[in-house]
């Protein structure tokens, strides 16, 4: 099994969502965080005074699946959430030792 964590503009949410399901994943986890890397944020103005906004709004989508499934998830996330402009993310992949279904007990790949 193998974690795959997306960070992802936010609104490119619903594509991504889209895209993940007709490659036949059903669960994902998402949670609005911030952050920056190379885009380094940007200034804004507010009334009449400029300020650094360092931290741009994104979203973290989790995803736990079997090891097949993870390249075309990967290619489902890469083609959604891609706008060809500094700051449209990055995917990690890590292995998942072991997985448990709280409400049933069921455990590896049962259990996603």
């Amino acid at each position: 099994m193998k974690k795959i964590e997306a960070v992802i503009k936010p609104f490119k949410l619903d594509e991504v969502k889209e895209a993940l399901h007709e490659v036949g994943l059903q669960g994902i986890t998402v949670t609005e965080a911030k952050g920056f890397g190379r885009q380094k944020g940007h200034t804004e103005l507010y009334r009449g005074a400029e300020y650094v906004v360092d931290f741009l709004p994104k979203v973290k989508i989790e995803i736990v699946l079997e090891d097949n499934l993870v390249d075309r998830a990967i290619e489902a996330i890469t083609q959604a959430a891609r706008t060809g402009r500094i700051g449209d993310g990055k995917i990690f992949v890590s292995s998942v030792e072991q997985a448990i279904r709280i409400r049933t007990g069921e455990t590896g790949g049962e259990a996603i």
